[in-house]
């Protein structure tokens, strides 16, 4: 949120294993989210989604967000902040609880859905998410909307999300040292989902898939629901490491190559083309075939599209996903990285950018900010959650002035 104004701002940001990004929207009149800052920096001191140096982890932090706070001439005191790692786990809960009065009211849904909730929670987890899936009344099944339905009990079906409570604390201190307060954790896969996923992929079954710099977060819908979510602690900085280990060159340089040059399959690279490689130690660059840097590439895409592939045949839900892959992160958009993914899948991939935003749109159109644009999405849902939840309460209190003074006079 902003400090001092009147501006409805929400804040996305997502402290990746290679980059940091900030990026603050403010909500508009009709609910939509114009984009008035953006800014980006190298991640330092994070490996595999998770803090291994909390003051460099804080160094990154400050710069990307000082940069969105020039941008859109603003001041922000808290975020919605991303989160990953092996260590984030799901499990699929249902509840049952009586209907009051015969019809369902919101409060028959909370208490069905913390029903749900319930169930025992090892002291070092930290729950993060509790997502409905659809509601039973009676013997109906497949609800999605129960509220003023009729009916004796009913039971939830939900998607519960959970972290290790020392890898939020870590994070949540690094937002802290830079003077912010974090308003919520949310899982990496499903922030993304919430940018680049459209309502009819979710109702037809799909499975966005996050590559980053260390983890492949991923999450499944079929049904307009989330059945699975799943964090595999391998990703863009592997493919990296092997270019830079190959080829003899630096870290940083390799990363440079991979984003420039890189291809993930090499039959779609001439045997013609080559690319100037810098060496270490002070001795002279040389010239390589670029279709010998897809050769190196290629085996590694191969065995992260594997791992995926089995984490949703593992899930059981593969047959369902009828819309297929949706790729986005960092990782996704190299060159034949949807071409490699088809032949592995054998379904329909897409790389998937932040849809349908405003304001300075072109700046976070890119694979790579789907998170943080996904975190504004969700903030969006939160904030006017909050919002209407504070005007029924402060029409619940001028109904009972109108009441006291009808009394009185």
């Amino acid at each position: 949120m902003s400090k001092g104004t009147e501006r409805k701002l929400i804040v996305g940001l997502d402290i990746g294993t290679s980059n940091v990004k900030a990026v603050v929207g403010e909500l508009l009149d009709d609910n939509s989210i114009s984009i008035v800052g953006v800014g980006s920096h190298a991640s330092k001191g994070m490996d595999k989604g998770g803090v291994n140096d909390l003051n460099l982890v804080v160094q990154s932090v400050k710069r990307a967000v000082h940069e969105m706070e020039l941008m859109a001439d603003c001041s922000v005191s808290s975020v919605f902040m991303s989160i990953s790692g092996r260590h984030v786990k799901c499990q699929n809960e249902s509840g049952m609880v009586p209907i009051n009065n015969q019809e369902v009211t919101q409060e028959d849904v909370d208490n069905v859905v913390h029903a749900a909730r319930s169930v025992p929670i090892a002291a070092e987890r930290r729950l993060l998410h509790v997502l409905p899936q659809e509601f039973t009344i009676d013997v109906q099944e497949g609800i999605k909307n129960p509220i003023g339905m009729s009916g004796v009990r009913m039971e939830a079906q939900a998607h519960i999300i959970t972290c290790a409570d020392d890898m939020a604390k870590n994070l949540v201190k690094c937002v802290e040292r830079c003077d912010l307060v974090a308003d919520q954790l949310i899982f990496s896969a499903l922030a993304s989902s919430y940018a680049v996923v459209t309502d009819d992929e979710k109702e037809l079954g799909v499975c966005v898939v996050d590559i980053g710099g260390g983890t492949i977060d991923l999450v499944i819908y079929t049904d307009g629901a989330i059945r699975h979510t799943a964090v595999i602690p391998a990703a863009g900085n592997q493919i990296t490491s092997d270019i830079a280990k190959i080829f003899r060159t630096p870290i940083s340089h390799a990363e440079e190559i991979k984003i420039n040059y890189a291809c993930a399959l090499k039959d779609m690279v001439s045997m013609e083309e080559s690319i100037e490689v810098h060496s270490v130690g002070g001795r002279p660059s040389r010239a390589m075939s670029r279709h010998t840097l897809a050769e190196v590439i290629e085996p590694r895409y191969q065995e992260l599209f594997e791992l995926v592939h089995d984490e949703i045949r593992g899930s059981g839900l593969e047959e369902q996903v009828a819309a297929g892959i949706v790729l986005t992160g960092g990782t996704a958009k190299m060159e034949g990285a949807v071409e490699f993914a088809e032949e592995i899948f054998q379904m329909p991939v897409r790389v998937g950018a932040p849809l349908a935003m405003k304001g300075l749109s072109e700046y976070v159109e890119d694979a790579k900010f789907a998170t943080a644009i996904g975190l504004l999405q969700y903030g969006k849902e939160h904030l006017i959650s909050q919002l209407s939840t504070q005007n029924k309460a402060s029409d619940g209190v001028w109904h009972r002035i109108q009441s006291w003074f009808k009394g009185e006079f």
